[in-house]
């Protein structure tokens, strides 16, 4: 019985963390993006560690266009860690030579790291250095998380 249960969570864990070849077809916002893997599938893949604006508020469309500047139609890597609410896989983009996608977008000031759900510190920092430049969405002196402009939806909504 450990056995079958030691293969059984060693099978389910190589599919989750194994690492994937896909072609970025599709940009739906700055961290969510489509994926066309080598059997002809789609997989939609929300970014991990990073949240960026959503398309309706201020630098949405900025970190769509970054993303889409970095990714689209190119052949990434991707890991997948898992997946979300809204059952998209949750993973880790690389790019171009093993560059980070997620840390890109919060280097470049278009997405916050998603401290929530990231334990990457590294991710703090850039995040840090690129307010203080004030890099893309940074230049905005009163700039909303995502996380905070979809609670103000929600309760806008109740009402």
């Amino acid at each position: 019985m450990r056995k079958f249960i030691f293969i059984t969570l060693f099978l389910i864990s190589n599919l989750i963390f194994s690492q994937v070849k896909g072609t970025i077809i599709a940009i739906k916002d700055g961290d969510t993006v489509v994926a066309l893997l080598p059997d002809k599938t789609q997989e939609t893949l929300r970014l991990a560690d990073v949240d960026c604006p959503e398309n309706g508020q201020a630098f949405g469309k900025n970190a769509k266009q970054f993303t889409s500047s970095q990714v689209f139609g190119k052949t990434v890597t991707f890991y997948r860690i898992g997946k979300d609410k809204y059952r998209r896989t949750i993973a880790k983009i690389f790019y171009d030579n093993d560059k980070y996608l997620s840390k890109e977008i919060i280097k470049a000031g278009f997405g916050w790291w998603y401290f929530k759900a990231s334990k990457n510190l590294e991710l703090q920092k850039f995040q840090d250095d690129a307010k203080e430049k004030k890099l893309g969405l940074w230049a905005d002196k009163n700039a909303v998380s995502p996380w905070d402009y979809r609670e103000s939806k929600k309760k806008k909504k109740v009402i």
